[in-house]
């Protein structure tokens, strides 16, 4: 077991979150973080940086970019134990992160709205999210990765038995989650927007004069 000195940790529902990040600090964990999440760690007198500040690269296209930087992905893509990896980390001034935290945009609460439009609908599409999970996912060996706000009560458990570190079975188990958790939700924004291949104008979808009805057979059930 390795213990966490890193964690990035960017969330919609803030949900039990408090307790989460003070075990953190008080095993000396840095928090790196992004937006209202940062913010609250920051109310609760708890160190954080934002991940603007850590890649040195800011967050743009009205926060459509916030994660998507090798000083994310090669943090937590490296294998520890391979020497080339570690050679490429140092080589490239990239620090490991060992904890992700993230939980996605809650793109069906969105669509569930009768009102939602087409446009509120893709920007509840998360991007860095799930691009995080499963960098973290794949790497479940060497990071922790949390999708789950219930799961922050075993983490915590495990950190203050273990001085700070996580075993390796939670490790799998929780990466294990990741995969479940990213296939429904892609599910669920395929779902959505092939059920607007019947309501939008092929027009609007760039798709000439063809018919809608014939897109919508680009997508069988």
């Amino acid at each position: 077991m390795r213990k966490i000195k890193r964690a990035l940790i960017s969330v919609s529902d803030k949900k039990g979150l408090e307790e989460l990040v003070k075990v953190l600090n008080e095993f000396k964990v840095e928090i790196l973080s992004t937006g209202g999440t940062a913010k609250l760690i920051a109310s609760l007198g708890v160190p954080v940086k934002s991940v603007s500040d850590y890649t040195g690269f800011p967050e743009m296209l009205d926060g459509r970019v916030k994660t998507l930087h090798p000083k994310v992905h090669g943090g937590l893509l490296a294998i520890r134990d391979k020497k080339e990896h570690m050679e490429q980390i140092k080589k490239h001034d990239i620090g490991l992160i060992d904890m992700v935290v993230v939980n996605l945009y809650p793109f069906e609460k969105t669509v569930a709205e009768p009102s939602v439009k087409l446009e509120e609908a893709i920007e509840n599409i998360d991007i860095g999210g799930p691009s995080m999970l499963r960098s973290a996912a794949k790497n479940s060996k060497d990071v922790v990765v949390v999708c789950n706000p219930d799961r922050y009560k075993d983490v915590i458990e495990e950190l203050k038995k273990n001085n700070g570190a996580v075993s390796d079975e939670l490790h799998f188990k929780l990466g294990v989650e990741v995969f479940e958790k990213t296939s429904k939700y892609d599910t669920a924004i395929y779902n959505y927007l092939k059920s607007q291949l019947e309501t939008i104008p092929s027009c609007c979808l760039g798709q000439g004069n063809q018919s809608t009805e014939t897109r919508k057979e680009d997508f069988p059930d």
